[in-house]
């Protein structure tokens, strides 16, 4: 790909994760400032998605491929809960595990 066509990684990110949700990518979501369009990364009616992508890995990435490593052990699905105190908790996991991960909790409340 030449250079001005090359879409950057943050805006396949964004796309593909509002396709995995059934939505587009929103374009100029954070920087037009206009009060009649959601400042989400996707048009998605309920969710509000959004994407950040970065060159170097996250402490909460590499927290995610050493659970990774140990539940590929296991046979197990990696997630990641996150809290700070007061604050709700975050889930942290891979987008292709997702349903699986939800199909899990469904479960567990179905039958507590």
């Amino acid at each position: 790909m030449s250079k001005g066509t090359a879409h950057p990684q943050w805006k396949r990110l964004e796309r593909a994760l509002a396709r995995a949700f059934g939505a587009e990518r929103n374009r100029l979501s954070g920087s037009s400032g206009r009060a009649d369009q959601s400042r989400s990364d996707s048009t998605h009616p309920r969710l509000f998605l959004e994407c950040k992508h970065t060159k170097k890995e996250s402490a909460v990435g590499t927290l995610y491929k050493k659970t990774a490593k140990l539940a590929k052990i296991e046979e197990k699905i990696p997630v990641i809960g996150l809290r700070a105190d007061g604050e709700p908790i975050l889930v942290v996991c891979a987008l292709n595990d997702l349903l699986r991960i939800a199909e899990e909790m469904k479960e567990a409340q179905a039958n507590p």
